[in-house]
């Protein structure tokens, strides 16, 4: 069966070991300028704030985006699962390095690449300003063992709507491997 086509960005689903995800997240401050979906990969910035990780950066990861508090132009307080730009906001950020996460891979995935490292691809839009979520998926041609990409690969996900991994956009169960709490080893693929 033909996978689904729906990128949501990182999405938790369990810890290392198997415990249930908890539902645990921590505060970040945000700049007034910066974008983020719910299910984006944050990293820190100099100015005591998190902004979006893209493609290629080698900086360290902090979390993934679960959403914001924000006060709007009319002067109330907003919760929403995207950040827009134009207001200084109060992200919930997945921030334990043990959190297992379910993303869609953006072509085939062989088992051979499991265990190695990847980076990310962004959708066009970057989100969907609706519902909130993230377009990120796992960039498969990015894998390499290479420490600092974002992604290492544990597995593929039991989605029986996105779990055929000979057939592009199967969903895939990875930690954040270059995270700021704790870098995990180099890929093996």
């Amino acid at each position: 069966m033909a996978n689904i086509n729906s990128p949501s960005g990182l999405v938790p689903t369990r810890m290392i070991g198997g415990a249930p995800y908890s539902g645990g997240q921590s505060r970040y401050r945000v700049a007034s300028a910066t974008v983020l979906y719910q299910g984006d990969l944050c990293f820190q910035e100099t100015a005591g704030t998190i902004g979006r990780h893209t493609a290629s950066s080698t900086v360290p990861i902090i979390g993934v985006f679960n959403g914001c508090t924000y006060t709007d132009a009319a002067g109330e307080l907003q919760w929403s699962n995207y950040k827009p730009a134009g207001f200084v906001a109060t992200a919930n950020v997945i921030d334990d390095p043990s959190v297992v996460f379910s993303v869609q891979a953006d072509a085939a995935f062989p088992d051979a690449d499991l265990f190695g490292n990847f980076d990310i691809v962004d959708g066009s839009p970057i989100g969907n300003n609706k519902t909130g979520t993230s377009n990120m998926s796992l960039g498969v041609s990015t894998g390499a063992v290479t420490a600092t990409l974002p992604l290492k690969a544990l597995d593929i996900s039991g989605d029986p709507d996105n779990s055929d991994q000979a057939a592009a956009y199967a969903n895939i169960l990875v930690v954040i491997q270059n995270h700021v709490f704790g870098v995990k080893s180099a890929g093996l693929v």
